[in-house]
């Protein structure tokens, strides 16, 4: 009787903790399914209606013909992908690479140099804004990828993705490396052929990371650009707000804006996952 009755206890436990989950999930979720429903209701139906409604009276697509009216959206989405995609690139080549010295490469200073790349993490990114700002229009790059390009490389989110990487590195076995060099195997063919595909989940995470904070990144893109067809999407959603008064095509807006992030979560998502679990683990 007594074991029935911890069994019993356990089973009402776990019913009670995913109920409770389960509330709250949907409370987080909920705005977000409003969102998304919202961009397909009528105008009508959003203003003079109850607000906490979720399915719309009647689905429409003029949101989001009329978007395509008031905003170059496909140009700016376009912009916008092209720039998450080759600069988290760029960012990821460059941060391995720089882990991967500090990491297995023995010199003086390694250190030093390690702790000062973490050091700008502790930076806030406004104090830099206008010594990059005076950078960048003197070196005539104002107006263009470039100006971009080199802000996200030189960045406390790189800086990051170097320790990420460096934790990472230190959970790969030295032995696998060694292995290699004494089967002939350059330092840089040990990276390419070793250390990068046992890194795949840190490389998917730094992936994730670095395609959200340059999908999100706005301040920077609105000083620096100012032509409409080099404008990534949010900047040109900032527009938008001081351009249409109507509120579902500001949702269509945010709607379409957040799917290339979500693709990309599920996309990598068991890679991102894996290293959650497996960085951070490493020793020297």
């Amino acid at each position: 009787m007594l074991q029935i009755g911890v069994k019993k206890k356990k089973t009402v436990s776990k019913v009670a903790y995913h109920t409770f989950m389960i509330i709250l999930s949907l409370i987080m979720i909920y705005p977000f399914i409003w969102a998304v429903m919202s961009s397909f209701k009528p105008v009508q139906q959003l203003y003079a209606e109850n607000p906490l409604s979720i399915i719309p009276t009647e689905f429409t697509t003029q949101n989001y013909a009329r978007l395509m009216e008031v905003l170059p959206f496909g140009k700016m989405m376009i912009n916008s992908i092209f720039l998450s995609i080759t600069i988290p690139i760029a960012m990821i080549a460059v941060a391995s690479l720089c882990a991967y010295a500090i990491t297995r490469i023995e010199f003086k200073g390694k250190n030093i140099l390690f702790f000062a790349f973490i050091a700008t993490m502790m930076i806030p990114s406004h104090v830099t804004l206008i010594p990059n700002y005076k950078i960048v229009t003197e070196m005539h790059l104002y107006n263009t990828f470039t100006a971009l390009f080199l802000s996200s490389m030189f960045t406390a989110s790189n800086a990051f993705n170097i320790f990420f990487f460096r934790q990472y590195f230190l959970s790969i076995p030295k032995d696998l490396e060694n292995a290699a060099i004494i089967d002939g195997c350059s330092k840089i063919g040990v990276f390419f052929k070793i250390i990068l595909p046992n890194a795949k989940p840190a490389i998917a995470t730094t992936a994730i990371l670095s395609f959200r904070n340059v999908w999100n990144s706005f301040l920077w893109p609105m000083l620096v650009i100012n032509d409409y067809d080099k404008l990534p999407i949010t900047v040109g959603l900032k527009y938008l707000k001081e351009w249409e008064t109507n509120w579902a095509v500001l949702l269509s807006g945010a709607t379409l804006s957040i799917i290339p992030i979500v693709i990309v979560f599920i996309v990598f998502q068991k890679y991102f996952m894996a290293s959650t679990v497996n960085s951070g683990f490493g020793g020297k």
